[in-house]
This record gives structure tokens, sequence and C-alpha cells, in this order.
């Protein structure tokens, strides 16, 4: 088996592995390295080697279950729809908050990491989107950074929603409380 062959299987086996754990534990932050590792039938080093950090490890475990979400969801027709794109990015945020509050062990674990590392340079998903909604009255920059601005909020939002639900009476698990609270935001950062 060659090496890289190795490394792909190891990459495998510790997302597994994160995965199984995060789904036994009651705290997802108290997921360690060492447990990961040990269930991978791995060394600790490797989960930096592999991934950079149990942070990111993490994240990686969320972004698969995240893509498989996505396509029980026919994000791909949503896509290929003729919606403006103001309404798209409704829908589209609408579906990632499902996933974020469907997966609440993640959510947990992985807000911070999102909200703090994210390399604010790379395009978001709903970059492209804005951009298309604004249709050249905007720069590039400025619809990138509103593409953040609504991405970085909704996390924020879903990361605290009992706070939301106990203090301003928004229960996000509600789907049309949801849908209601995402297009007051996107609205809010668009124009209505």
């Amino acid at each position: 088996m060659q090496k890289d062959e190795k490394l792909n299987i190891t990459k495998e086996k510790l997302l597994d592995a994160t995965f199984a754990l995060m789904e036994e534990t009651d705290d997802p932050l108290n997921v360690t390295s060492r447990q990961i590792a040990d269930r991978a039938g791995a060394k600790p080093s490797m989960i930096n080697y592999c991934f950079g950090s149990r942070e990111n490890l993490i994240y990686q475990t969320f972004q698969k279950q995240y893509l498989s979400f996505l396509k029980d969801k026919d994000v791909e027709k949503l896509l290929a729809s003729n919606l403006p794109p103001k309404d798209l990015l409704k829908k589209l945020h609408f579906i990632v908050a499902k996933c974020l509050i469907e997966n609440p062990k993640f959510t947990k674990a992985i807000t911070p990491y999102v909200l703090f590392n994210r390399d604010l340079s790379q395009e978001s998903f709903s970059f492209a989107y804005v951009k298309m909604h604004y249709a050249g009255r905007r720069t590039d920059k400025e619809c990138k950074l509103i593409a953040y601005e609504i991405s970085s909020m909704m996390q924020l939002i879903i990361f605290r929603k009992e706070d939301i639900k106990k203090d301003f009476g928004i229960d996000l698990e509600k789907e049309k409380e949801l849908k209601k609270y995402i297009d007051m935001r996107i609205d809010l950062l668009l124009g209505e």
C-alpha cells in the first residue's frame, strides 16, 4: 500500500472516529484528541498531521455530514432554479440553519472555530448570490463582507439559540420562526 493511500485511510478513520465520539458524548467539547486517535487506531500526532488541529478535524467531520445533508435536500435543484438571488440566499441559509440546528453537538463544537479561524480571503457560498443581487452596485469586497455577515451572524444566533428563545421569544427550532429570522436578516443586509 502506498503512502498516500495509507494517509487517506487514516484520515477516514479519524473522521469516522470523530463522528462516532461526537454522537456518543453529552458535551462535544470534552472529545479529546487522544480519544479520537484511540478510536481510530492512530497516533494522536496524526490528527495534527492530517488536519492541522483537533478543531479542524471536528470541523471537517461536520463538513462531511453537511455535504450529505445538502445532497438530501436537493440543493442542486435549488441552485439550478430561476429564483432571484435574494430568495435563493434565503432558501440556502434556511437549509444550512436546519443542518446546524439538527446537529447541535457539532454546532457547539465548530462555531467558535469557524467564527474565529475562518479564512476571510476565501469566498463563501453566499458571495456569488450577494454579488448577483447587487449587480455591480457594490464592490466585490463589500459583497464579500455582506456574505460574511449573513453567515457569521446566522451561525452565532444558532449557537445561542437557547438564549435567543429565552430572551427574545424566538424558537429557532420551529421552522416558521427560523424562516422568519433568516428572511428578516437577509432583508436587513440586502435591503427589502
